[in-house]
């Protein structure tokens, strides 16, 4: 058998990249399973994995996936007890968001953050399209920026078809496997293009009805900006819901809140909405913690106990 890392999943088949260099198409036999979760695709792109290419074909199996470092998966947008595996064995995740064009959703970032954050995956927020920036904009922009950064986020301001902070951008991606994502419209596809020119990844323009992107990502692949420097492109996130998680989970991932969770009364138990004594509520009064990160907060923890327990819980 030979190794290699998976560069592309088209859901049933799959790219290999074998270590001589060459690619190969894979197809998967039997079942692979991340203990403790139903997933509607058991391969990711990064994965790397054991191949054994089909008697008297071109084709490959892929017999064997070796130990990831890490994983990112999401609540599959159309298994709603399932979740979809994203890509594995990363350094760092970049979520695209602008403030127009179209308009900011400030709770997917958190969505995001809330993804990545189990896996200590570090993660960048860039916001796309500055060149449409006005003054309001601009203003939102240093708001949202007051946020994440005091909290450990590195946030970014580009403008990808201006060129503007794209060089700073191929400087933090150095040396890297970076998952990227965003919602449909925020210009990935614009900033791997200006990234990887050679690419040319296929772009679309908003519907003026809308407002809103049109999908042109359909699958996930690898891209390699030189030997050292990938980026995990990722089809565009409309919605991101969580349905393997706990509210504990969400509680516990929101890292600025299970920072000085120890100090509530309840410590580490602590929901932070109706018990007394409580840290956060206290810090978010005082003004010292995002009431907006609070506020986003509370509705995941909402969502998460209004899903079905045992459904969420059905055996793999």
């Amino acid at each position: 058998m030979k190794e290699g890392i998976v560069i592309k999943s088209t859901g049933s088949w799959y790219e290999v990249k074998m270590t001589n260099g060459s690619a190969v198409k894979c197809r998967i036999i039997g079942k692979f399973k991340i203990k403790g979760l139903r997933m509607t695709n058991p391969v990711a792109v990064g994965d790397k994995v054991k191949i054994k290419q089909e008697e008297g074909l071109d084709t490959w199996l892929i017999k064997d996936i070796l130990p990831r470092e890490n994983y990112v998966v999401r609540q599959s947008p159309r298994k709603k007890h399932e979740v979809h595996l994203l890509a594995s064995n990363v350094d760092q995740a970049m979520v695209i968001v602008t403030i127009v064009e179209p308009k900011l959703k400030q709770g997917f970032i958190d969505r995001f953050l809330l993804m990545t954050e189990p896996y200590d995956i570090p993660t960048t927020i860039v916001f796309n399209k500055m060149d449409l920036h006005g003054e309001e904009e601009k203003a939102v922009f240093e708001f949202l920026k007051s946020i994440y950064e005091p909290i450990g986020y590195n946030v970014m301001l580009i403008s990808a078809t201006a060129a503007i902070g794209i060089d700073e951008l191929k400087s933090h991606l150095s040396g890297k496997t970076t998952l990227v994502s965003g919602q449909s419209g925020v210009g990935k596809s614009s900033i791997i293009n200006a990234l990887i020119p050679k690419k040319e990844l296929r772009t679309t323009v908003l519907s003026d009805y809308s407002g809103k992107g049109q999908h042109t990502t359909t699958f996930a692949e690898m891209f390699e900006m030189d030997a050292k420097t990938s980026i995990i492109d990722t089809p565009g996130i409309k919605t991101l819901s969580f349905n393997h998680f706990t509210t504990m989970d969400v509680a516990h991932n929101f890292r600025e809140f299970f920072e000085i969770s120890s100090e509530c009364k309840f410590g580490g138990s602590c929901l932070h909405r109706q018990e007394p004594k409580c840290a956060v509520k206290d810090a978010i009064e005082a003004e010292e913690l995002s009431e907006l990160r609070y506020f986003n907060y509370l509705q995941l923890i909402e969502e998460v106990e209004d899903q079905n327990y045992w459904e969420r819980r059905k055996e793999v």
